[in-house]
């Protein structure tokens, strides 16, 4: 499928570039339009059909977007990473140990007391006649 061909399925222009949000937008609203399920059963045929157009202009179209096409002269790929750089690029890697360390070490102190209170509880619930048993 050519990208005028998807464009005008989607509801654009011929020749408008719509954005990536545009196009999402314009997807999720022909969908809901054209999805086989809301039709009955003598006209899923035809709303199949068009739901695979639509689909398959979708796709054509993001690709165009992101830079895949035959059109795109560059290709940009961004990379992000979750830590926080300073330093001149090196990690902060005590900005996450220290927050690890606390969440692990209050789960386990935490679930620690849960446990010990819990077989408490049941020891004095169910006494053990066995004098090797605890």
């Amino acid at each position: 499928m050519h990208g005028d061909e998807a464009r005008v399925l989607l509801g654009f222009p011929p020749n408008y570039r719509p954005t990536l949000s545009q196009v999402k937008a314009a997807y999720r609203r022909k969908v809901w339009e054209s999805h086989p399920d809301l039709f009955p059963l003598d006209k899923k045929p035809h709303a199949e059909s068009k739901f695979k157009l639509i689909s398959e202009a979708y796709t054509c179209l993001l690709s165009g977007a992101r830079g895949e096409g035959p059109t795109s002269a560059t290709n940009v790929r961004v990379v992000r990473t979750g830590v926080p750089m300073t330093n001149r690029g090196r990690g902060n890697h005590a900005l996450i140990r220290i927050p690890f360390l606390l969440i692990i070490l209050g789960t386990v102190g935490v679930g620690g007391l849960n446990a010990a209170r819990a077989y408490r509880k049941q020891k004095e619930a169910y006494p053990s006649h066995n004098p090797f048993l605890p």
